[in-house]
């Protein structure tokens, strides 16, 4: 069981985290940032592995993962 936390400011909600992820749980959330920009969120903490692609991947580094 891992955690992921996105800096909302620093997210551009490009997607990419998202159609990384292997266990499919993060997805674009419904709320926007003071860019207008729709963030990212983790889904389903159980199910996440603390692989780390989504924030690899982000090309804003506005993704931590927790283990």
């Amino acid at each position: 069981m891992a955690k992921i936390e996105v800096e909302a400011g620093r997210c551009k909600g490009c997607g990419l985290c998202a159609a990384n992820c292997p266990k499919k749980i993060v997805h674009l959330g419904k709320t926007t940032n003071q860019s207008g920009y729709t963030v990212a969120e983790q889904t389903d903490e159980a199910q996440c592995t603390g692989c780390a692609m989504c924030a690899v991947i982000c090309p804003d580094m506005a993704i931590s993962v927790y283990r």
